[in-house]
């Protein structure tokens, strides 16, 4: 592992460096003071690492195994802010340390159980996430931010009683473990949500009431605040959201001034703070997926095409996607290492997981891939930390 360069000093060793300053630091004040150890752990004002400044500090400990860093978490406060901050990344993508992970969220054979699990790029299992806190439910959303996952309301049925929630959860791959962030302004469920610059969309979907939905509201990190933003000009639900180049657009599922479901596309401009149409989505979306400046999307009635969205021009393409196994076979989306993953959502003999590349040569962009959910893929998303 390569060491970091300080004037005249070279620090190797990071994981040895991480060790023997946390023991020496606790062994010191627990001896003379317990109270003191746990004083001095809380203090966010205290020196990441004693004696040395604190941007060293930083790149020391972005240089520790992430097996350590939920051991890291629990040292003190100032730590775990570090870890869990936007620095943090930054200082790990300067290092070339980021690794990319997909976390697929799966159901059981029984269907009564559900879970994320965690894949590494070449698709071996590496662990199962702990289970989300608060009660099950259906119709949330999922985005990844700053290297976190953030799971977003959602439907849930309590003592025989069903009811919109407003709750939002975040992940941290860092600590490996869940954490409650602020409650939404409006409690919703089958709504659109995606990041864009840096902050969290959602829009649309179904009320607490069961009641469609116009209204849209945006989540910034830094804060911890959800905003209400603009309402659309019509209820839409069902849908989802993706952004390009610094905007917001919402497709898909159905909306209350059309018959059916809907090819309009509202697109919301965050700098002007308002929202525009267009007229040529997709409707009836099963799996959608945005790699690089380019939408994914499968279709209901059309499962062996992909419709692929270009933002520059607003056209379409679509690409036929190769029988292996059923020609009934429905999809789930995962994204590894810039391409694209097809899940089945039948079990059929014989049938491997599609990978389509879309910087291979003409004619070589299908392969099948080895990797595989250990149950039916109800979601999937990649995060890089």
């Amino acid at each position: 592992m390569p060491g970091f360069v300080s004037g005249k000093k070279r620090i190797t060793e990071p994981n040895m460096c991480f060790s023997t300053l946390s023991e020496q630091h606790t062994l010191t004040h627990s001896k003379s003071n317990p109270r003191l150890t746990s004083e001095v752990a809380n203090d966010l004002d205290s020196p990441i690492l004693p004696g040395l400044p604190d941007d060293v500090s930083k790149y020391i400990l972005a240089l520790v195994p992430r097996s350590n860093f939920p051991s890291m978490g629990a040292v003190s406060k100032k730590w775990r802010s570090y870890i869990r901050s936007k620095e943090f990344i930054t200082v790990r993508k300067l290092l070339g340390l980021l690794e990319e992970w997909l976390c697929i969220l799966t159901m059981d054979a029984e269907g009564k159980q559900s879970q994320w699990e965690v894949l590494d790029c070449e698709g071996n299992k590496h662990r199962f996430l702990p289970l989300m806190p608060g009660p099950v439910k259906a119709g949330f959303g999922v985005v990844v931010i700053n290297g976190k996952l953030l799971v977003m309301a959602g439907y849930s049925v309590i003592d025989g009683t069903g009811s919109a929630s407003a709750d939002v959860y975040e992940y941290d791959p860092c600590l490996n473990s869940w954490s409650k962030l602020a409650n939404m302004n409006v409690a919703r469920y089958e709504f659109a949500c995606a990041e864009v610059n840096g902050m969290v969309y959602a829009v649309g979907g179904y009320g607490t009431d069961g009641e469609s939905l116009s209204s849209a509201e945006v989540y910034d990190p830094e804060t911890d605040e959800w905003t209400l933003i603009e309402s659309l000009r019509r209820p839409r639900w069902g849908c989802f959201a993706c952004g390009f180049d610094g905007k917001l657009y919402v497709m898909g599922g159905r909306s209350s001034f059309t018959i059916g479901n809907s090819r309009f596309v509202d697109v919301y401009n965050p700098e002007r703070h308002a929202w525009c149409q267009m007229k040529n989505g997709c409707v009836m979306v099963t799996a959608h997926a945005v790699i690089e400046k380019k939408l994914f999307c499968m279709e209901w009635k059309n499962q062996r095409k992909l419709a692929i969205f270009d933002p520059e021009d607003n056209s379409w393409k679509m690409v036929p996607v190769p029988l292996t196994g059923s020609s009934s076979i429905g999809f789930r989306f995962g994204i590894l290492d810039g391409k694209l993953l097809l899940f089945s959502l039948e079990e059929e003999p014989g049938y491997n997981t599609l990978l389509y590349d879309p910087h291979a040569a003409p004619g070589s962009e299908w392969q099948t891939s080895r990797i595989k959910p250990s149950g039916l893929c109800l979601c999937s998303v990649t995060i890089i930390a």
